[in-house]
């Protein structure tokens, strides 16, 4: 299985966290997951988890709003989101993993 690393000049680089996002009070919303969405994200090194999410509801927010008129207003700011989110790495080895492999690697004599 090939792999789509991110390349730059001095670093390669594969950052994917997975986010979940509530609405404002936790009110329901939408269909399915009625008052939370989930989101697995791949972001450059450069570009810290805080800025990502609060680009991601912004926009997020604006566009659900022109495409669904019909989603109430939740608050008197008409904020789509609440301000919490939740964040996890999202890579594809376990910690157990990544500690024997780190364990199993040689020290120079």
């Amino acid at each position: 299985m090939q792999r789509n690393y991110r390349r730059g000049r001095y670093s390669v680089t594969r950052l994917v966290v997975h986010l979940v996002f509530t609405t404002k009070y936790q009110r329901k919303v939408f269909d399915g997951e009625e008052d939370h969405v989930h989101l697995l994200v791949e972001y450059p090194p450069k570009l810290s988890i805080s800025v990502l999410v609060n680009n991601l509801k912004s926009t997020s927010s604006r566009r659900v709003r022109f495409l669904n008129t019909h989603i109430p207003r939740l608050s008197k700011s008409a904020a789509l989101w609440s301000r919490s989110y939740f964040a996890c790495s999202a890579g594809g080895a376990t910690l157990e993993t990544l500690k024997a492999y780190v364990n199993g690697q040689k020290t120079p004599d």
